[in-house]
């Protein structure tokens, strides 16, 4: 296939791409609600379901345009996964490990507050 003007592919607009401020690893905290977690993935934008960013009251919906984390999080009653998105997390600085159970499997150990990642081979 040839391209008549190959220079006309750069025009095409790109969503602005964004640096995640929170690292895998990183020990965070919800800025609203009574939960932390341990990071182990991120999206660069939202890239979740539409019921499950319409079942978030619209006076708190997150913009889509933002880094979104996979937690493994915890409360006081339970442990989960939570897709958070940066506007909504700040860092957790107590040095408490996270009880979830998933967190052996991501990673190695809590290191100065930071987990150190499990080399994994992804398939």
């Amino acid at each position: 296939m040839e391209i008549a003007n190959p220079t006309a592919l750069t025009a095409i607009a790109q969503p602005p791409m964004r640096t995640a401020k929170f690292a895998i690893g990183q020990v965070v905290k919800h800025r609203l609600y009574p939960f932390r977690g341990v990071i182990f993935d991120v999206d660069p934008v939202f890239a979740n379901t539409e019921e499950w960013l319409a079942s978030i009251p619209e006076n708190l919906r997150p913009r889509r345009d933002q880094p979104f984390y996979h937690l493994l999080a915890e409360n006081a009653q339970t442990t989960y996964v939570a897709y958070v998105s940066e506007q909504n997390l700040l860092a957790d600085d107590s040095g408490k490990p996270v009880s979830h159970p998933q967190v052996p499997h991501f990673f190695k150990e809590l290191k100065r507050g930071q987990y150190v990642s499990r080399d994994r081979t992804l398939h």
